[in-house]
């Protein structure tokens, strides 16, 4: 055990968000996956550069770790402008949101993450910025209290929210180009885990990136996650190289299975299975079952599971579905038997 210990905890320090930052692509060319909206964001920025103006607002929603934060900065670069960088909840008031407005220069790009947990008094003192590009504040209290708007230099707002449903209309509709970002395909993560063990300068064989591909949940940051932790396997274990089999030692020590899920997933899934009967059962409850944040359970956990078909939502609640019991080994009761028995669905094909 403690040399299992050892092993996952090898790079597992302080270095990461940098490692994570010298991975991520500068430039849209390098940008991996997305076709869609990599061409119509591409377009938006030659149009802006051509006429010499600042981007339209953007808003970019989808499951964590697709490639928001780097789409951001990647606008920012490709347009030769500053990024500042904050989030929903770190605006708390409205002096926080003039301090960062003031702070940009002309073009400058301003990337909210979690743009949905923006606080209400803080969303409302965004829309004149983002439409006039002037901030309304009040000086002074009582009867000397003198209504101020304040002249801001011509900026573009990117936005990121694992929940689009959430953003109020208003919001949503100040924003002149809106981007679902979607799961990745084996495929274009192979060549992100190719092009990450690369800059790591890690040896890599073809077949194990072919299986953390298939392993990484449809998500880029997962796939980086999982060669990082396997490139620490093989460092202790072995030669520094990653082969396949060393792949699978390494992820089976992490406990990621065939689909990608991990001990956070299948727990969550066998107690909706065996202590719920295979629900329905309410978000509030499965967090207090759980030990966890309901939201982390709605944003992080869920999205997955339901494009693998392991999980829906009801109007009462989840239900596991006969792919989640058969996925834990456990027979479906005799309501759920008959239904989906062919096995549960191949996210992009990848291997069990």
């Amino acid at each position: 055990m403690i040399e299992e210990e050892r092993i996952v905890a090898a790079s597992a320090g302080a270095d990461e968000p940098e490692l994570d930052r010298q991975l991520r692509p500068r430039r849209l060319s390098e940008f991996v996956g997305q076709e869609q909206v990599r061409e119509q964001l591409g377009i938006l920025i030659e149009a802006a550069r051509a006429r010499s103006e600042p981007l339209e607002h953007i808003l970019l929603s989808g499951p964590p770790g697709l490639g928001k934060t780097t789409l951001a900065s990647i606008v920012a670069a490709e347009t030769g402008v500053r990024l500042r960088v904050t989030s929903g909840p770190a605006i708390e008031f409205q002096g926080a949101l003039a301090s960062l407005l003031t702070s940009l220069e002309e073009g400058g790009v301003l990337f909210i993450d979690e743009m949905h947990r923006l606080q209400r008094a803080v969303e409302e003192s965004l829309y004149p910025a983002m439409e006039e590009f002037s901030f309304d504040f009040v000086s002074g209290k009582g009867v000397g209290a003198q209504a101020i708007r304040l002249a801001l230099p011509r900026f573009t707002v990117v936005g990121a929210t694992t929940m689009v449903g959430m953003i109020s209309a208003p919001l949503r509709d100040r924003f002149g180009a809106s981007f679902r970002l979607d799961f990745y395909s084996p495929a274009e993560l192979k060549q992100i885990i190719v092009r990450s063990a690369s800059l790591l300068q890690v040896a890599l064989d073809e077949e194990a990136a072919e299986l953390l591909a298939g392993r990484s949940r449809g998500t880029p940051r997962v796939a980086n996650r999982l060669l990082r932790r396997v490139r620490d396997y093989a460092q202790v274990k072995g030669d520094g190289a990653v082969s396949r089999p060393m792949a699978e030692e390494g992820l089976r020590l992490l406990q990621v299975d065939g689909q990608g899920l991990d001990a956070s997933d299948r727990r969550l899934l066998g107690l909706i299975c065996e202590q719920f009967s295979g629900g329905p059962v309410g978000l509030g409850t499965l967090a207090a079952a759980l030990s966890e944040e309901a939201r982390t359970i709605e944003e992080v956990l869920e999205p997955y599971l339901l494009q693998l078909g392991f999980l829906a939502r009801t109007p009462r609640g989840r239900v596991a579905t006969p792919g989640a019991y058969r996925h834990l080994g456990l027979e479906p009761p005799p309501s759920l038997a008959g239904a989906q028995a062919q096995g549960p669905p191949e996210l992009f094909g990848a291997d069990r």
